[in-house]
């Protein structure tokens, strides 16, 4: 796994730590990983496409400025949004879909709500959101994913083995830039904005009636403007040949 590269955030989350381990033996700490690129410039957005709608105030920006991302997508958000979808595909040096899982369940054992969200509560549970998500990537792209990111970006640590078992690479990240699309867009734009060389930042392109949206589109323009170079994670983590 590409992890092994980075180091990991331990995250100890208080009730949802301890609930989790009530559910399940040993299931106490879930993890956030990091990940940087493997390169001395450039920096890459990744986008979670959770559910609901598109931001395309986001989507249209990228396509205009031609700044390719890496677009995370549940099977709810790809089954529910045709027109963005044709739009990632007919843009395919911009835009490389990857694996958010398929009903948007966080990776984590137990019975707790993280973030306000189900847990998928078992090992199978897990196994069933990371493949069905990916088969769900593969029949809308023609493509196979490579990469999973889970739902609220936290993992009980089996979800890793589980990942890796299926094929993919667990996609960490270095800004965050909205906060779940939670955060104000001048907050937003100076998160994105201000992304150092090798950064690997995450927002979101599903929630176009929040403000953060104007946020990441601001701060992308400012990364341009600064002349960052974009790139998508298969262009900095090439998959191995053989």
């Amino acid at each position: 796994m590409c992890l092994a590269c980075v180091p990991r955030r331990h995250v100890l989350l208080g009730a949802v730590a301890a609930a989790a381990m009530a559910g399940t033996a040993g299931a106490a700490e879930l993890v956030s990983p990091d990940l940087r690129l493997p390169l001395p410039t450039g920096v890459a957005l990744t986008l979670d496409a959770c559910g609901g709608e598109t931001d395309w105030r986001i989507l249209d920006t990228l396509v205009e400025l031609q700044v390719p991302a890496t677009i995370f997508a549940t099977a709810l958000w790809l089954d529910g949004n045709a027109a963005a979808l044709r739009v990632l595909r007919a843009h395919p040096a911009l835009f490389q879909v990857e694996n958010h899982g398929a009903r948007h369940l966080p990776p984590v054992l137990g019975t707790h709500p993280v973030y306000g969200l189900r847990p998928a509560g078992t090992l199978e549970a897990i196994r069933t959101e990371i493949e069905h998500g990916g088969a769900a990537v593969a029949a809308a792209t023609g493509r196979a994913p490579r990469w999973y990111r889970g739902a609220t970006a936290l993992y009980s640590p089996a979800a890793f083995g589980i990942a890796s078992s299926l094929g993919f690479t667990v996609a960490g990240f270095s800004v965050n830039g909205d906060m779940g699309a939670s955060l104000p867009a001048a907050r937003v734009a100076a998160r994105v904005g201000g992304a150092p060389d090798g950064a690997v930042i995450i927002s979101h392109v599903n929630q176009p009636h929040r403000d953060s949206g104007a946020g990441v589109v601001a701060g992308i323009t400012a990364l341009r403007r600064r002349g960052a170079r974009f790139v998508r994670l298969d262009e900095a983590f090439p998959a191995p040949v053989g």
